[in-house]
């Protein structure tokens, strides 16, 4: 099978589970009853409730999918994601902040303070791992993916350290938001997601090519004109506004980013000019698909969508693990 019909199967595939999706849930809607009016109150939580859900399961999905591609490329380690390299727990902590002082914080533009918060924690992260990495001179993949690792375990303590401080209500919404759902979306919010997924998948997708020669090597990279320190940077920014987009909403769902561009790169390669697309396509539906059983899995209950990824990606971790430590390899 040539790797064009494998995208295009693919592709058609994942947008089959992302349509598809809103119209189960613990009653099943119809097509009919959604498009030809036959049933005014399932249109209604067609439009209102589960497509709008299922949407921002597709687009962080498709966030976190591409972020942990570029990561792992950047630090040729299938093990590098947003949650290993600290730029997710730099988010939660920063929504965790909101959350603890509430949206009077903000003033009037309390509706933006989530993502507000989430992106100023990620971008905290972020310059404390560069500034780290700096320090101990030049730019090495290795000192970094340490830092990173540092980092996540200092701001996991310090977002620990604020739940502890909350009052009881606080604290819940801390730890459910902790675990990661699409429950209570602000269909609002769907616009500055959208936005800045996108544009990171633009930005991704125009460097893609450099990004295969980093993936080679920086020494290889460098040969070839690529300016490896800006390109380096340019990634890490990028992926983490995404990351920090997607945890403002989401929370912070965990083994996205592992699971989907590892299996995307087994079926298609290592050119991120195939791999870009596929990564945003794929993840975005496996996120819309796990929230789609955590919907229904235990209806009428709900799983924190981070409840089942974290099943998933927890095995996966481990077969990644020993996959590589068998064979020696970093893809």
């Amino acid at each position: 099978m040539s790797v064009t019909l494998k995208i295009v199967i693919l592709v058609l595939g994942s947008l089959v589970v992302f349509l598809s999706s809103p119209f189960f849930g613990i009653e099943n809607i119809s097509p009919e009853s959604v498009f030809l009016l036959k049933d005014p109150g399932d249109s209604d939580v067609f439009w209102k409730l589960r497509a709008p859900r299922s949407a921002a399961a597709f687009l962080a999905g498709a966030g976190l999918s591409l972020s942990g591609l570029v990561f792992q490329a950047l630090f040729r380690n299938p093990l590098a994601t947003p949650f290993t390299l600290g730029v997710s727990s730099g988010a939660s902590f920063g929504a965790s902040l909101y959350f603890f002082f509430g949206g009077a914080l903000f003033g009037g533009f309390s509706s933006v303070g989530p993502l507000f918060s989430s992106l100023c924690g990620a971008g905290l992260s972020v310059m404390l791992v560069w500034s780290i990495t700096r320090v101990k001179g030049g730019f090495s993949t290795v000192i970094m993916l340490l830092a990173g690792v540092v980092i996540n375990f200092f701001f996991s303590s310090l977002v620990l350290f604020v739940q502890y401080l909350s009052d009881s209500s606080d604290s819940l919404r801390i730890m459910r938001w902790l675990m990661g759902s699409l429950a209570g979306l602000e269909t609002a919010r769907l616009a500055d997601l959208a936005f800045v997924v996108l544009c990171g998948f633009v930005v991704i997708r125009l460097i893609a090519s450099e990004i295969d020669l980093l993936t080679a090597g920086e020494e290889i990279a460098a040969s070839r004109g690529v300016k490896v320190n800006k390109i380096k940077l340019l990634i890490f920014i990028t992926a983490s506004v995404v990351v920090g987009s997607v945890v403002s909403l989401a929370g912070p769902v965990g083994f996205v980013g592992l699971m989907v561009p590892h299996a995307c790169r087994l079926i298609l390669g290592w050119s991120h000019k195939l791999l870009v697309p596929a990564v945003f396509f794929a993840g975005g539906a496996f996120l819309a698909f796990c929230d789609l059983v955590s919907r229904v899995i235990l209806a009428p209950a709900e799983i924190p969508i981070g409840i089942i990824t974290s099943m998933l990606g927890g095995p996966f971790f481990l077969w990644t693990l020993f996959k590589s430590q068998k064979t020696g390899d970093l893809f």
